[in-house]
């Protein structure tokens, strides 16, 4: 699979929706966690992240401005143990919780489905990573309509073992612009990773439509500790 320029994914796309990337710094020491919002509609963009114990969550710019918190507020971010997970919905809740019982990322997900937001029925995309031992392995997934149909749902899981230092993996819900918008086709691309967390961060960030980027969370986490360091950049608290 060709490595495809994640700065050319996002800025050729207006509108990629919501987006996971996950992978491993040139270096190998760290894994790197990537997770943004952009929005069309006034609830959509009235959003910022907001730090919540060790993950994140969604809250409302502006509550009096908040229509509908349905599929707009949620946790993105969670930690269990030596697992991170990240979702672009509440089913971040689903995963947690099914895998602090103890069954697995694929199993979690089975009880959801594809947003219930017709005629879009945008795909739920997830990312689970796992460090043990001075190792680190990955798996996304996407849950999507079979071609708008609202009663088949389309299951997809990817897992990464051991992944290679300088690549990761990107999934995002929408193929770009349209009513009702694409959903995500295929597997998630292979993308190159470069640079620390602050250049990682500023290159997502400067790459998202600049009329529909919302909020962008990245993490970089030590691969031999599990120690980690954040950054969080809202569009409403930019000056």
């Amino acid at each position: 699979m060709e490595k495809l320029s994640l700065k050319q994914e996002l800025s050729g796309n207006s509108y990629p929706g919501r987006g996971i990337v996950i992978g491993r710094t040139e270096d190998g020491a760290k894994a790197v966690i990537a997770y943004f919002i952009m929005g069309r509609s006034e609830n959509s963009r009235n959003r910022i992240f907001v730090e919540d114990g060790q993950g994140i969550r969604t809250q409302a710019y502006n509550p009096a401005k908040l229509s509908d918190p349905s599929l707009i507020i949620y946790a993105p971010v969670r930690v269990l143990g030596n697992k991170t997970i990240v979702t672009n919905g509440d089913q971040t809740d689903t995963i947690y919780e099914g895998m602090d019982h103890q069954l697995t990322f694929e199993q979690s997900l089975r009880s959801r489905t594809f947003e219930p937001d017709a005629p879009n029925y945008t795909p739920r995309i997830s990312g689970i990573l796992h460090i043990e031992n001075g190792r680190c392995n990955y798996a996304m997934s996407i849950l999507k309509s079979n071609g708008g149909c609202p009663d088949s749902c389309q299951r997809f899981t990817f897992a990464y073992e051991n992944p290679a230092a300088g690549e990761g993996r990107f999934i995002h819900t929408y193929m770009g612009d349209g009513d009702p918008l694409p959903s995500f086709e295929g597997e998630p691309k292979l993308v190159g990773i470069s640079g620390s967390i602050d250049e990682f961060t500023a290159l997502v960030w400067g790459s998202l439509n600049k009329d529909n980027q919302v909020s962008l969370f990245v993490r970089y986490v030590d691969i031999a500790d599990g120690s980690y360091e954040s950054r969080i950049v809202n569009k409403h608290e930019q000056k």
